[in-house]
């Protein structure tokens, strides 16, 4: 997925505001908007992802700053905020019944999850919404391949499932666990250091990711969304291995397809933003549950 038009605004924002968290030093401040600036003004390209540039922002700002992680208590805060709506979300699973349907009600509030994000222009969000969003999920879906993923799913030997942001992370233990129910082994990737919001082991061990899947690892590296040329060994073996992968959030939509895939994957994210929404052909804010499957090759006879 390329870049568009408003994504250099966002682009810039969000970095503006990491800014404002990462430190309170007005000099390491300018310098930090300075360096993004002249980043972005080299590097804004219609062939441009938005999530690699997203990437390198963050290395800007964390190097400048000197500040690692600077989303660290929003992030703590979030899987604190998350963790109360468990039950309610673990209620409507539970209410589903066969297999297929708990399936289906745990990707809905997957997804509900996804909505966690900070600081994206026209995107607003508060944790008090998460209950009606459970509740409103079903509606709020405007691309449905659940029914083919779960087909896929109950067939797959061994599943990676790519974690995108904090606090929705607990919701995703709901469905990690309804995969295993259908039989496969899951191994759940998070990010090898921080970036941005996103999910690392800290964040995974403390919603319980790891008492759910078969498997906890990192990714290896401080990317948004998947770049497997920086990924680890141990991620590429798992992820080369997968029958099936589950991929949360836009940073994983932006950078998957533009990706030659090897097994198909299921993308869960909100469309919290006009290119994504305009990639997709919905309404912004809407809900996807989006397939990728591997590219046939053309054969010329």
């Amino acid at each position: 997925m390329k870049i568009n038009f408003e994504c250099a605004l966002c682009l810039f924002h969000r970095g503006y505001m990491e800014i404002i968290e990462a430190t309170e030093d007005p000099k390491l401040r300018f310098e930090a908007a300075r360096q993004l600036l002249n980043f972005l003004a080299e590097n804004l390209s219609p062939e441009a992802v938005p999530a690699i540039l997203g990437t390198f922002r963050d290395r800007i700002i964390k190097r400048v700053t000197g500040n690692p992680d600077p989303y660290l208590e929003k992030k703590r805060l979030s899987n604190i905020e998350a963790m109360k709506i468990l039950p309610l979300a673990n209620k409507i699973i539970s209410e589903g019944g066969d297999d297929e349907s708990r399936f289906r009600r745990a990707c809905l509030c997957a997804i509900a999850g996804n909505t966690i994000e900070f600081n994206i222009p026209g995107h607003e969000f508060s944790f008090e919404d998460l209950g009606s969003l459970l509740l409103e999920a079903e509606r709020s879906l405007a691309i449905d391949d659940i029914f083919e993923a779960f087909s896929i799913a109950k067939k797959s030997n061994l599943i990676v499932y790519l974690t995108d942001n904090a606090g929705e992370i607990a919701l995703d233990t709901l469905l990690v666990r309804e995969l295993k129910r259908l039989g496969g082994r899951v191994i759940v990737a998070v990010k090898g250091e921080p970036v941005y919001n996103d999910a690392t082991m800290d964040d995974a061990l403390f919603v319980g990711m790891d008492r759910v899947a078969d498997k906890v690892i990192t990714t290896g590296s401080d990317t948004m969304g998947l770049v497997t040329s920086e990924c680890s060994e141990e991620f590429m073996e798992a992820y080369k291995s997968a029958d099936f992968v589950v991929a949360k959030g836009m940073g994983n939509a932006e950078t998957l397809t533009e990706m030659d895939l090897t097994a198909p994957h299921l993308l869960l994210l909100k469309a919290k933003c006009m290119n994504v929404a305009r990639y997709f052909g919905v309404e912004r804010g809407k809900s996807i549950a989006k397939l990728l499957y591997p590219r046939k090759p053309n054969i010329n006879f």
